[in-house]
């Protein structure tokens, strides 16, 4: 290869690359070259194509067997091909119409344009596949050794408000800072609303992606200047209740697949519930996902509740409440939460309601038998089949 960093691409992307071999004016550009440069490993890429992007994706997808999506509407096309599929998109400049506005988008642009649409210079890095060509803003590679992030002008929040989540993305993700003329622009864009100016559905997309960053890294860089404030009640960011938060999540893996929803209940914590639910609507999360960060933010009443709890207790009251409820309270204390989280919601047992059908019990007494059942197998009172049986079919106390 010609340069090292299409070498150490080429092993990571190797079919990709092999698919566009040869073909000229394309450009990976973006997260990618930054992450390179970083010695990072990129998660994806960016394909821009200086020109029609739609005959060079049609000509990879032929190296590739595959076939070809074309989006003419957006200038782009996907490839794909035997387990894999990318997208390549032709150069454009855009333009904004108005404040917060989606922006309108010309192709055929050059890519110093395309670059100049992007939000911080340190993702206008761009690598030509052909020969290795490292290009990028003015000043790109210098920001990326200061570990800073530079807004390409100072109209870049005002037009696209997004950008402000984004830079606490990036600062969360990566360890950089905004130098000092872009924490001034962003606070600026803040204090005179240019939040408003942005649908909530936008907003609420760009929170998402900032709650699977690394925590809370992301969510504290969201409190610069205002910003988690303005975007969620309550806002207030417990570095030391996050972290064991998402300690106890790496620690409960694939049981705990929502580690985001944890982190952002965390942040509204003591929040109204109506009022965060409301929000959360207009934010457009998915009903289970706002009932999981409202749980979250009531974590004290939640903890008071448990408070001296038997496991049978514990298990009545967690059972009906999103499990991400229940890590937040663990890390804030809560051991009757931290033992159902490990123990108690796992439990099963050893009996059915075939075996209370067929010891006599009908109707409601069936479920009433399991629910004791439970309760004993919880509190250690029962631990073989035998002593669950027995519990089921004892007279309610």
């Amino acid at each position: 290869m010609a340069s090292p960093l299409l070498d150490r691409l080429s092993k990571l992307f190797s079919t990709v690359l092999a698919a566009l071999e040869g073909e000229l004016g394309v450009w990976v550009v973006g997260g990618a070259v930054r992450d390179l440069l970083l010695d990072l490993e990129p998660g994806d890429l960016d394909l821009v194509v200086e020109g029609d992007a739609v005959p060079v994706a049609r000509r990879a997808a032929a190296r590739l067997g595959g076939d070809v999506v074309v989006h003419e509407r957006f200038g782009t096309a996907t490839v794909r091909g035997a387990g894999i599929s990318f997208d390549l998109a032709g150069a454009r400049r855009e333009s904004y119409e108005r404040a917060g506005a989606l922006p309108d988008v010309e192709l055929g642009a050059p890519l110093e344009a395309d670059l100049a649409r992007r939000d911080f210079t340190v993702n206008t890095l761009a690598l030509r596949l052909v020969d290795g060509t490292l290009t990028g803003w003015p000043g790109a590679e210098d920001d990326l050794r200061a570990r800073v992030l530079r807004v390409l002008h100072d109209a870049s929040f005002r037009d696209d408000p997004t950008r402000l989540l984004r830079m606490a993305r990036y600062a969360g993700r990566l360890g950089f800072a905004p130098e000092a003329g872009t924490a001034e622009l962003a606070a600026a864009a803040i204090a005179d609303g240019a939040l408003a100016t942005v649908s909530a559905e936008r907003l609420g997309a760009e929170l998402r992606l900032l709650a699977r960053e690394p925590q809370p890294a992301a969510l504290a860089e969201l409190g610069r200047f205002g910003l988690g404030a303005a975007l969620l009640p309550a806002f207030d960011v417990d570095t030391a209740l996050i972290e064991r938060a998402m300690r106890l999540c790496r620690e409960l893996r694939a049981a705990i697949p929502r580690c985001d929803l944890v982190a952002l209940g965390a942040v509204v914590r003591g929040a109204e519930p109506p009022v965060l639910a409301a929000r959360l609507r207009g934010l457009a999360f998915a009903a289970g996902d706002a009932a999981a960060v409202v749980a979250c933010a009531s974590v004290d009443e939640l903890v008071a509740t448990l408070f001296g709890a038997s496991p049978s207790e514990a298990d009545l009251v967690l059972g009906g409440t999103p499990v991400e409820a229940a890590v937040l309270a663990a890390a804030a204390g809560s051991e009757p939460a931290g033992d159902w989280l490990v123990r108690g919601r796992h439990e099963r047992l050893a009996i059915t309601g075939a075996d209370l059908l067929a010891a006599g019990l009908s109707g409601p007494a069936v479920g009433q038998g399991l629910r004791a059942a439970r309760a004993a197998l919880l509190d250690g009172t029962a631990p073989d089949r035998e002593a669950q049986l027995a519990a089921a079919l004892a007279p309610p106390t």
